[in-house]
């Protein structure tokens, strides 16, 4: 795309000047080299004057203010690395149940199983677990489709290009896309506020399980209102069905493939070379010592880029860049998936290489997938472990092989893997794939130790 459009290009959107970055040394001039320029959001009508006007907004889509300052540093303190480790039974006890439904449903590799609903529940659960002390039974589970139906949705409201009302305000009278965002914001007051609601009940009745909400509630020194111990809950909730769970199951369609064959049996080897003693299933939960693992989960983010276009900022100075000056006000797009297929900083961008990340070659921000600067994911290294893990887990656990049906085979690009183009994260395409145990005994020993470790959540 940088070679049809430039580095960066200036358009105009309705009423709004935007600058868009396509390349990674942009996004790096820009994003990094400038972000404490580029600290705050844009209010964007649909989603914040329509889908947000009652829950408040996510930490991410705030403009910069006193109150963001200070939720965002909240957030940080509990997503930081200590933190993230104390948050790593969790991890564990939802990977043991992802794999186990795998395991279940695969009936030893003989059946081509959907993985969608199995990897977005073990992302959801890690996210209401640790905010809520809460989870989801099951796959099938009611609230596990109404939060990903309503988060679905809802990320087509934040997203940057589908919604022409947020440039163009005579648009605005159309009350069709209105009505769809309140009824969809309605469905996620529902859900949302039944389950602060739960913890506060539980919280009264000396019930609650540890988690950031009631942690937050149970401390006399906060100084988050109630608005903002919403927008941190929120938040949590749309963040659990982000980048994780997308990016996995578009990991997993590749490891399918034919090429991923090759790829799975790399990590295999490596995963048995590290541990030849075979305690990785437990260690992977406390530690990163992998090197091609960790290279296979940050191709997985670059290849695929969930997040094509990360949310706007809007400058709150003025920026030099290339000899031209970009007034203060001005929104920046960053073009994620173009700057992680930059060829000039990526060998052979269009194909899947984790080997690109191992040794020396991993310099600076390795990839775009999740932004990038003073407002990039706050959440990324908890995002980080629970791919490692799952990664290790399943690779260790099963070959990951084609389905029966040739027509149920993932798309193994990021062009074609996206059901939804325009919603602001990727919308996997259903495809179905095949688990066949390595050692069945040995599964259930892992699965076991799980259960034991995790009882008490």
């Amino acid at each position: 795309m940088s070679k049809k459009l430039g580095p960066v290009l200036q358009v105009r959107m309705g009423n709004r000047r935007i600058v868009v970055a396509n390349t990674y040394d942009s996004v790096r001039e820009l994003w990094i080299k400038n972000q404490s320029a580029l600290i705050s959001r844009p209010m964007l009508y649909t989603f914040h004057n329509v889908v947000s006007t009652s829950q408040g907004f996510t930490i991410g889509t705030s403009p910069w203010d006193e109150s963001c300052k200070q939720r965002r540093k909240a957030a940080a303190t509990a997503l930081n690395r200590p933190a993230v480790q104390s948050y790593m039974p969790i991890v564990d006890l939802e990977a043991m149940e992802a794999i186990s439904m795998i395991l279940q449903d695969s009936n030893k590799g003989e059946n081509s199983i959907n993985i969608i609903p199995h990897l977005q529940r073990y992302a959801l659960n890690t996210s209401l677990t640790l905010n809520y002390g809460c989870r989801i039974s099951t796959k099938n589970d009611n609230l596990l489709k109404e939060i990903v139906e309503t988060e679905s949705e809802i990320s087509k409201f934040r997203s940057t290009s589908n919604n022409w009302q947020d440039y163009v305000p005579l648009l605005r009278l159309i009350p069709a896309k209105t009505n769809k965002a309140v009824y969809y914001r309605e469905k996620r007051d529902s859900y949302l506020g039944r389950m602060l609601e739960d913890l506060k009940a539980e919280i009264a009745n000396g019930t609650d399980k540890p988690c950031i909400t009631g942690n937050v509630l149970k401390d006399p020194d906060t100084k988050l209102n109630e608005a903002e111990i919403k927008s941190i809950c929120l938040t949590m909730v749309s963040a659990g069905l982000d980048t994780v769970p997308a990016t996995l199951i578009m990991g997993l369609g590749y490891l399918s493939s034919p090429h991923g064959q090759q790829i799975q049996q790399k990590a295999f080897d490596e995963i048995t070379k590290v541990y030849p003693e075979g305690d990785v299933w437990g260690k992977c939960l406390l530690e990163e010592k992998i090197p091609y693992v960790t290279a296979l989960y940050k191709e997985t983010l670059r290849f695929f880029t969930v997040i094509r276009v990360c949310l706007p900022r809007k400058s709150i100075k003025d920026i030099t860049y290339g000899g031209a000056v970009i007034p203060a006000g001005t929104l920046f797009y960053m073009n994620a998936l173009a700057a992680d297929y930059d060829e000039t900083h990526f060998d052979e961008p269009d194909k899947f290489i984790p080997e690109r990340y191992l040794g020396d070659s991993d310099v600076g921000t390795p990839h775009y997938a999740y932004g990038a600067g003073s407002r990039m994911c706050a959440g990324s290294h908890l995002g980080n472990r629970e791919l490692y893990t799952m990664f290790v887990r399943l690779i260790l656990s099963f070959q990951i092989l084609p389905p029966s049906n040739p027509a149920d085979q993932a798309a193994t690009d990021a062009w074609n893997a996206d059901s939804c183009p325009t919603a602001l994260v990727a919308v996997p395409k259903d495809f179905k794939c095949r688990f066949l145990p390595r050692d069945e005994k040995k599964i259930h020993y892992w699965l076991s130790k799980s259960a034991d470790r995790t009882r008490h959540l």
